[in-house]
Formats: C-alpha cells, structure tokens, sequence
C-alpha cells in the first residue's frame, strides 16, 4: 500500500520553488502534523511525502498512491481542495484533516472522501485499516484533547532538503484563548506537555541546525507552565543538543532571570511575542486579558530579553475598532519604542471556529465571498471582513506604512548596530529585516495584484482596493 501525504500550498503567498530566493528558506517550515501521521504509518505502508511550499510536483507522474492525506490551514483549504478533486477523479480515495476541516465540517465533506476532525492521532491506525478493506467512513472523530504521551516523533526524515528550520512540538493548546486565535478551539485552554525525554529524543532526530518549536505557547503564564519550560531547558543543556531554536512566548518570560539564562544556554535565539495592539483598550478588544493586567514598561522587559543574547520579534494587529488612520505609523514607532528587534503586522482575521467569528457573524461584518474559493484570502495579510473605521484601502495602507518605517534601511543599520554593541553578534537581525523587507512586502504585493481579479463581484468593499498595487509598491 502506498500513502501520499500533502501540504497544499497558496498560490497567493507560497514560497514554491524556495531556490530561486536566497530568503524563502527562512519562512518554511515542515509540516510538523503529516510527519507525525507518517510516524503513526505501519512499515507495510510505503509513505511519499510532498509539501507544496518547496515544490509543486506533477502528481500525475507520481506513482499510483492507495491514499492522499492532506492537511490545510484556512488559507490552504482551496488549493487542498483543488488536489482532492484532481486525485478523486483518478478513482484514489483523499482523507483530509486539519484545523480547517474540523471548523468547516460540512464543506469539507462535500469535497473529499473522508475528513478526520479534531487530533488525528487518535484514528489514524482506524483510518488506514478502513482504506484497506476499502471501507473508508465520511467522518472521524479525533481525540478532543489527546494524551500527548501517544504522540510519537515525527518522521524528521522524510523532508531532508528545502528547509533552514527544522521543527519539533513539546505542548498543545495555549490558556490566553484570544478572541482572533483558533487554537483554544481546536487544540483546549489547557497546556498538555509532551514527556521531556520524548522532546529531547526527537531533537536529537532533527537534522537541521536551527529549529522552529512550534508550540503556540512555550512558556506559558503560571507557575508549573514555566517549571515544566525550565525542565526542559535544563535536559536540553545537559544533554548538549547544540541546537539553536526560535519559539513563541509571552512577554512575561522577561520576568524570571533563571529562565531567560536557562533558555540562552539551551540554545535559544529568538522569541515571537504577541503584543497585538499598542493600547489597553485594543488588547481588551482581543481579550488579552493577561496582558492587560500586567502592568509593566514593555522596553525593559524587551531589553531583559535580549541582554541574554535573545532576538525579539513582536507582532501587532490592525483592523481593530479602536484602529484609526494612522495606525500603522504609530505601531512602527511603538515596536522601535519598546527596541523590538523584528516586527511583524497581521490584519486582524476572523478565522472559522474563533470567537472574532463568532462575533464578527452576529454584527453582520462577514464578507460573504464564494466559499471555498476565497479562503485563500485568510492568510491574516488581507482585510476580508468589515472593519469599524478603515476601508480595505486604508488598512492595506497602513500596514505598508507600518513596514516602510520599521525597515527602512537606516533603522534597519540602527537594530542591526545595536546587536553588535550589545550581543556581539547581528547575524539573526540582519537576515530576519532583509526577509521582510525584500520578500514580504514583494509577495503581498503580487497576492493583492489577484485580489482585485475574482473577489469583486463578491466583496463590496473591494472597490477600495483598485490601486492596491501603487499602495504596496516598495
């Protein structure tokens, strides 16, 4: 039997073929969940697996699989879709599971042979048995919140080439439960951590000298989150990984001296931080409840970061009704304020299953385009609902403007200066604003030149957006 596993790409901001762009490199990562179901894969199965993000083969010159497995984000859906489709025709069965399909359930059926909702581990070994005696049920029903002990280590060796990052995930879930954020609906409110030696063996499987952990919250915010965190950090140093690694923490990490220490020493050069508004008000909008009962000098507690040799990347939200014109120019300067070392801007994006959504439906905010067609607009880069005091125009706009002035080459030379006085190296902060610079801006650039192409006739506010390409043009 032979499995063919899919990471679908969009067309609209896809890195395919990452060689013809020395910087596409540092923004793909493997996809972590098809390395583990590969991991879950009897030796009896020959297992083939493609992510679109490096190549897009010709499927058709592929050998023959029994099963496609595919999985998709929101923004991936109608490009899996399009793959689903093309494999059926050929008489090959296609499951698909996700975050996605587990929030469009309806839609997701109409378009492949099986859907898993929820954590697959749980009915991967089900859903293979079923291909076989060629039984395959619509619908499976993952673990709600699975025991994270079952979940093996990825098949690290399947994506050897391609890649900067490596990627490994030591919990699920995450406690903060933001109002724009699907993870507390898909994956609980509640850390569940995987065993340390089981983190700690897989790492040792990761070929890649930098590593994305891709949990959505490393640290966490109470007392046994951080001392699990700490466990870890000192396992990893014992054990000398020598790896360097990136994750998403929240800024209360600046708090705690000895894990700041612990995580430099366990090979820690970045963290990505969620500051998402520059004001109390847009964090209660959001419900960053944890944020804003902290009171705390958010440039202190960056340069508590960073004084341990630490980049800082933080990332802001625009669209939200406390946003005005000029909103982009004041979150630049707000991240050069608190001495951020990358910035990073999203439009704030109701995804499937969040309450944003929830919400957004309940007031009639909803664009209604052609679903599933236009979930590639749900990246979190477009504006694809109805925003309370900027048109699309103007929050495209602002987010260029947010981007001109953070990485304008001489704050640019100015971050990339300030790391070599104060960690002795810069390595991290020159590529990482060159990235955004010279490849981000460029890709939305080209995705907003198709916005205007299929979305018009659907979308009211689109007639905002016909000079999009003047607006973005750097």
């Amino acid at each position: 039997m032979h499995l063919l596993l899919i990471n679908p790409c969009n067309p609209l901001v896809s890195t395919v073929k990452s060689d013809e762009n020395r910087w596409n490199k540092y923004v793909v990562w493997k996809p972590l969940g098809l390395l583990v179901l590969a991991s879950l894969t009897p030796g009896d199965w020959e297992i083939s697996l493609i992510d679109e993000n490096i190549a897009v083969p010709d499927y058709e010159k592929l050998v023959r699989p029994d099963l496609v497995g595919i999985t998709a984000f929101t923004s991936q859906a109608p490009r899996a879709y399009e793959i689903a489709s093309a494999f059926r025709l050929r008489k090959i069965p296609v499951v698909m599971g996700g975050i996605h399909v587990s929030m469009c359930i309806d839609e997701a059926m109409q378009q492949v042979d099986a859907v898993v909702k929820g954590e697959a581990e749980s009915v991967w070994a089900e859903v293979l048995k079923d291909c076989r005696n060629g039984t395959l049920k619509k619908l499976y029903e993952g673990a709600r919140l699975l025991d994270l002990t079952e979940v093996p280590a990825a098949r690290h060796d399947l994506l050897s080439k391609g890649y900067h990052f490596g990627s490994i995930q030591t919990s699920r879930g995450c406690p903060l439960a933001c109002s724009f954020c699907s993870v507390t609906a898909f994956n609980g409110g509640k850390f569940r951590r995987r065993p340390v030696n089981s983190v700690i063996q897989e790492f040792r499987l990761i070929q890649e000298k930098d590593v994305l952990i891709v949990d959505d919250n490393l640290v966490g915010t109470r007392k046994e989150h951080i001392e699990y965190t700490k466990t870890l950090l000192r396992e990893m140093i014992r054990v000398k990984l020598r790896k360097r690694w990136i994750a998403q923490v929240t800024i209360n990490m600046a708090d705690d001296e000895e894990l700041l220490t612990l995580a430099r020493k366990a090979g820690c050069a970045g963290v990505f931080i969620g500051f998402e508004s520059v004001s109390a008000e847009g964090l209660s909008e959001v419900s960053k409840k944890f944020t804003v009962r902290q009171t705390r000098e958010m440039r202190d507690s960056v340069r508590r970061i960073q004084k341990h040799g630490i980049t800082v990347l933080g990332s802001f939200i625009i669209g939200l009704d406390i946003d005005d014109k000029g909103c982009g120019k004041q979150i630049a300067s707000t991240a050069r304020a608190y001495g951020l070392d990358i910035l990073n801007v999203m439009v704030l994006t109701p995804l499937p299953g969040t309450r944003l959504w929830k919400t957004m439906e309940a007031e009639n905010r909803l664009i209604k385009g052609v679903f599933p067609r236009d979930w590639k607009y749900f990246t979190l880069t477009f504006p694809v609902a109805r925003y309370k005091n900027l048109s699309w125009k103007e929050i495209a706009a602002e987010r260029e403007c947010s981007y001109r002035e953070f990485y304008s080459y001489w704050n640019i030379l100015y971050r990339v200066t300030r790391s070599l006085l104060h960690r002795g190296k810069a390595s991290v902060v020159l590529i990482s604003n060159l990235v955004f610079r010279t490849n981000t801006l460029r890709l939305d650039r080209q995705a907003y030149a198709d916005y205007d192409l299929t979305i018009d006739r659907n979308f009211r506010c689109n007639s905002d957006l016909k000079d999009i390409g003047s607006i973005v043009d750097f």
